[in-house]
């Protein structure tokens, strides 16, 4: 089933008008109608905005449903690309659960990753290689492989690859953003 396929399903589900739900996201009932009719793509703010206003976390309408399997399989992941960058993010645990598990890698080249989160998170993020730098409020910190940080998410401001290496990470967010 495609994104706009799933996005109307649920919101139909809800029990909700094009137009109260555009209003919530904050776009046009004529866009999110293209949207649903798969005319159009929304951005991953629009997406996470009607995430947000119609209970579900991103990876909803990203993915198949799964059969319950608790093993998530190399190439079987659910995969985000952010359409600025050319970022993306694996998750490693299955849908609709209470936490998720994201194994993201940021390229020097990347520059500053603005991520303001509109709900309330608990964050932990593990570096797995390379140097993260990361910005908390008005906080900058520094990590290396092994290094943790833990945080609320409406704390977090950026995020950003140091020196000339590839950072590998994993972000472990309770309740699912993605």
């Amino acid at each position: 089933m495609e994104l706009g396929q799933k996005i109307r399903e649920r919101r139909k589900q809800m029990g909700m008008s094009l137009r109260t739900l555009a209003s919530e996201v904050g776009v046009t009932a004529s866009f999110l109608s293209q949207i649903e009719r798969s005319m159009a793509s929304p951005s991953i703010d629009s997406l996470r905005a009607i995430s947000k206003a119609l209970g579900v976390p991103v990876f909803h309408f990203l993915i198949e449903p799964d059969d319950h399997n608790p093993v998530i399989r190399r190439n079987e992941r659910r995969k985000l690309v952010l359409p600025q960058q050319d970022i993306v993010y694996q998750c490693l645990t299955p849908v609709n659960r209470k936490m998720e598990v994201v194994l993201a890698q940021l390229d020097p080249n990347d520059g500053d990753i603005p991520l303001v989160h509109h709900e309330h998170t608990e964050e932990c993020l593990y570096v797995l290689e390379g140097e993260l730098e990361v910005v908390l409020a008005d906080e900058t910190y520094v990590l290396g492989a092994g290094d943790t940080i833990y945080f609320e998410g409406p704390m977090l401001q950026r995020l950003r690859a140091r020196g000339d290496r590839t950072v590998k990470y994993l972000a472990i967010v309770t309740p699912p953003i993605f």
